[in-house]
């Protein structure tokens, strides 16, 4: 029962518009204001000064081509990996906050602070997307399904495999 929920197709396409969406929508609103969100990531103080720039003119098109990419159903086991990578990086970011005793605006869909951080809700948020994006990348990469291959996964659902 356990497999068959972590590989189910309709949960999968849940999750991959859930999670498409979602990235999708918070690049193109950072992509919209990337000085607001260059403020967003200031104030995690995690990235040295150089890099905050970069990364808000970078990042948000990066979550769009993801997000496109889970909504379209194209390129699942590297948009899987992508979305994960940056759901971890993002609750590592927040829990590191979190320990320091940092509050902060995730500037997840919103570049504009309204100086009431609530960390906890948003870790705790990213946590449940990342456990979304796990299931998509087991389900798309093949890891622990025991019976299906990455090329199996990406050339169609419901083929079976024959061995010679």
């Amino acid at each position: 029962m356990k497999r068959r929920i972590l590989h189910s197709r309709w949960v999968s396409m849940v999750f991959r518009l859930v999670l498409g969406g979602i990235f999708f929508y918070a690049g193109a609103v950072k992509s919209q204001d990337p000085w607001g969100f260059a403020q967003a990531i200031y104030n995690y103080r995690i990235l040295p000064g150089p890099l905050i720039n970069l990364v808000a003119l970078i990042l948000p098109w990066v979550e769009m081509v993801v997000g496109g990419a889970l909504i379209l159903g194209v390129w699942m086991p590297g948009a899987s990996l992508l979305v994960c990578g940056l759901l971890a990086t993002f609750a590592f970011a927040l829990f590191l906050n979190l320990a320091r005793g940092i509050d902060v605006d995730c500037g997840c869909f919103s570049t504009a602070s309204s100086g009431a951080g609530n960390t906890t809700w948003y870790l705790l948020r990213d946590l449940a997307l990342l456990a979304m994006g796990l299931q998509l990348l087991l389900r798309y990469s093949g890891v622990g399904s025991g019976d299906r291959s990455l090329a199996e996964t990406s050339h169609g659902e419901g083929r079976e495999r024959h061995c010679e």
